[in-house]
């Protein structure tokens, strides 16, 4: 077994593109295997009531060790 870990998981910055990401990961020497989107969502209160408008997304990547 090689030291450290296999899998690790990035996240996109709020400032940083998915190909600055993705340069980012292959030069910690990880290729992404898994992307993966999910809803950010803020509170709005109109009159009485709470609603959910949707105020962005998280793009995470799940990526593995390269070997060499």
């Amino acid at each position: 077994m090689s030291k450290g870990k296999s899998k690790k998981v990035f996240e996109v910055q709020e400032n940083e593109t998915i190909d600055q990401c993705l340069a980012r990961i292959q030069k910690a020497g990880y290729m992404p295997v898994r992307r993966t989107e999910k809803p950010i969502f803020k509170e709005v209160k109109k009159g009485g009531k709470v609603d959910y408008e949707p105020a962005g997304r998280q793009i995470v990547f799940e990526a593995k060790l390269v070997d060499e």
